[in-house]
């Protein structure tokens, strides 16, 4: 009879998990659905100067455009054509409405302004906005 009991009062005395474990995945749940993501467009630019530059808060679309004309989305290589179909790619994934080019100081007019092209086909909701050093 004395085992018995000691064996009930080992079980009345442990400590029960399951609830600091749900805390922690419900926890874990808030911040992987809180957190924003940031796609780099994965190369560094030579950036021009502007007196005016001013930081971009919600903006986690970025495009590069080296000197030689190569364009640069979420750390690849795209063809200028195919820019407006990987913008859309992203937006699925990660939603906003701006897009920010990092054009490098020696790239083409040209191709900055087709890049422009394919994001306003895209959606004409999409705000544009250059990079540049302060």
């Amino acid at each position: 009879m004395a085992r018995n009991k000691r064996i009930r009062e080992e079980d009345e005395a442990a400590v029960d998990m399951t609830p600091m474990l749900d805390i922690v995945f419900i926890m874990l749940i808030f911040f992987i659905v809180t957190t924003s993501f940031v796609k780099e467009a994965g190369i560094e630019v030579n950036k021009p100067k502007a007196a005016q530059a001013t930081k971009k808060k919600n903006a986690n679309i970025f495009i590069a455009i080296r000197g030689n004309g190569e364009v640069w989305m979420d750390k690849r290589q795209v063809d200028v054509e195919r820019v407006s179909a990987n913008i859309e790619r992203l937006l699925a994934e990660q939603p906003t409405e701006v897009v920010i080019i990092q054009a490098d100081k020696e790239a083409k007019h040209g191709v900055v302004m087709k890049v422009m092209d394919q994001i306003k086909a895209t959606g004409d909701y999409l705000k544009i906005s250059i990079a540049g050093e302060k």
